[in-house]
């Protein structure tokens, strides 16, 4: 039985399990739209819980805390899907209601069950092996450069290291703990791409023109989206992908698929994640009603909003290799703020360290041209 729309109300509580970034854009879009939001989190100082009207700090499987946590939200989301699976079905025999639902989030949380439900539904993936009690001394050497990449827990380059053969590849796996792997074939990439869609309980799907993506060290660099599409045949394709692994979770929220887009003009599925995306982030600036909106709007059953992209952009994600060492100082951000075409959104957390994601930078633009020379500019100032 369907539950019931969740209007905007200062008594209506929307939860949110972690305490992270996509957390506070998530309070940030709940406040806006009228609703108090709780967070449940181990942190205190995160930067979802500095964001909430309220907050649960506890871990993530403590049980008397999840009780709290179901008595006072009517309706709970996530931030990150590294969340104790038991929790989320604890709080799903609770009768609460839960967007993402946990076996969406059970299959996002390991590469071995979310490569074979993506190939299961006829999508290519990258070639692959699977690692777990025994290795495998046959491997043929045509399947290397390869990328061992653990099964659970890997986020933004951790967890994974390129291999050149099987020995490299046993040697890595033994370094991981011989936690179950899988070890991707490295292909020859043209671009990275992104889809971030959402799909509402009744199985209505909105979504975002394709995000043009580039990693440095795993990690998210850049995202281009254009209002426009340069390949408008590949795009529908990529979308109709993303949103047959939609229907297939019979999913409730927001949802990224990335893409490997290879040098041949072929495609593969590299990923899902099961809550907003980090490509996303330019949704805020360049799009009439941004990812996070979304977010609220498939967990509360209230329609979901127009995906127009109004202007090209670019957001810069800001790590924290650019805070200078041993000091308090913090980067000029003055030379950004008096810019008129660009938005600086920090998150709040008080220790920078390398690769740790800080903020990011929004640069929108009718004009993608102008923009990728605006972009140049800024990104040395970010750089250097």
């Amino acid at each position: 039985m369907p539950l019931p729309l969740l209007s905007p109300s200062i008594h209506t509580t929307l939860a949110v399990i972690g305490g992270g970034q996509l957390g506070r854009m998530f309070c940030h879009a709940a406040q806006k739209m009228g609703f108090r939001t709780l967070v449940f989190t181990p942190d205190l100082d995160s930067p979802a819980a500095q964001t909430a009207d309220a907050a649960i700090i506890a871990k993530y499987d403590d049980i008397a805390a999840l009780d709290e946590l179901a008595q006072r939200a009517d309706a709970i989301t996530i931030e990150f899907e590294n969340i104790p699976i038991k929790s989320l079905e604890y709080l799903a025999r609770k009768e609460i209601r839960l967007s993402p639902m946990s076996n969406a989030v059970a299959i996002a949380q390991n590469r071995i069950l979310e490569k074979q439900m993506i190939q299961t539904l006829g999508l290519p993936t990258a070639p692959y092996l699977v690692i777990q009690d025994s290795q495998l001394n046959n491997v043929d050497q045509s399947f290397f450069p390869a990328i061992l990449k653990t099964a659970t827990l890997g986020y933004d380059g951790k967890g994974q290291t390129r291999v050149n053969n099987s020995v490299e590849m046993n040697q890595a796996f033994m370094a991981m703990g011989s936690a179950p792997c899988v070890c991707e074939k490295k292909l020859s990439l043209q671009r990275e791409c992104s889809v971030i869609l959402t799909r509402s309980v009744d199985g209505a799907i909105a979504s975002y023109n394709v995000f043009e993506n580039t990693h440095q060290n795993g990690i998210l660099i850049k995202t281009l989206l254009q209002s426009h599409s340069q390949n408008p045949s590949l795009d529908e394709v990529l979308l109709s992908a993303a949103k047959k692994i939609a229907n297939h979770l019979n999913y409730c929220g927001v949802l990224c698929v990335e893409f490997f887009i290879l040098q041949d003009g072929s495609w593969v599925v590299n990923e899902i994640a099961p809550r907003p995306h980090n490509s996303g982030h330019i949704t805020m600036d360049a799009c009439l009603h941004d990812q996070f909106e979304q977010q609220v709007r498939a967990l509360t059953g209230l329609p979901l909003a127009s995906t127009q992209t109004l202007f090209d952009g670019v957001m810069f994600n800001i790590l924290g290799d650019l805070w200078p060492t041993q000091t308090d100082a913090t980067p000029p951000w003055h030379h950004l703020l008096t810019r008129a075409d660009s938005q600086l959104h920090l998150y709040g957390k008080s220790k920078a360290l390398p690769g740790r994601k800080m903020g990011h930078l929004n640069i929108v633009n009718s004009d993608a041209r102008i923009l990728a020379t605006q972009f140049s500019d800024i990104a040395q100032f970010l750089e250097s």
